[in-house]
Order: C-alpha cells, then sequence, then structure tokens
C-alpha cells in the first residue's frame, strides 16, 4: 500500500511492467490503521510516512505475521520462509 495517488501508482506499475495491483490510500485511513503511518526522523528532518512493514495476512482476513520496519536485503526469503510454514 502506498500514499501515493491511484495515477502515480499506474505510472510506477506501466513502467516495471507489474502484473499485480498497487493500492493506494493517500487519505492514509488504511496505513494508519495499520500502524504504518509515523513520524520519521531523516539526517534530523522529522516528517510523517510509512515505515516499510509487511503483513502476511490469510484468506479470513486474519493477520498471521507481521515484518516491522523491513529491510530490503534478505526480506523476500523471510517473507517466503514465513509462507512455506
Amino acid at each position: 500500500m502506498s500514499a501515493d495517488s491511484v495515477a502515480a501508482l499506474a505510472k510506477f506499475r506501466d513502467k516495471y511492467k507489474l502484473n499485480f495491483p498497487l493500492l493506494s490510500d493517500p487519505e492514509h485511513g488504511t496505513l494508519e490503521a495499520y500502524g504504518v503511518w509515523q513520524e520519521k526522523n531523516l539526517y534530523g528532518r522529522v516528517s510523517m510516512g510509512i515505515v516499510r512493514t509487511t503483513y502476511i495476512i490469510d484468506a479470513a482476513g486474519r493477520v498471521q505475521k507481521v515484518f516491522p520496519k523491513v529491510r530490503v536485503d534478505g526480506h523476500i526469503r523471510e517473507v517466503l520462509s514465513a509462507l512455506r510454514s
């Protein structure tokens, strides 16, 4: 989920030829509900933004696992391992 507009996400999807939907939440309702719209501090500059987090949600809509403050390196292996277990 992104705080970017639907148009911006469509452009991104097309640029990278993605074959799955991207979700837009420019009003931050869902982002805030999941607790990922947070204050961030980068080089002393404080702003609001998305803290990268992965949620595994089952078919019934229940959160099964949360990966907070995701780092890109190695993350896909962690997620795939959790999905297989």
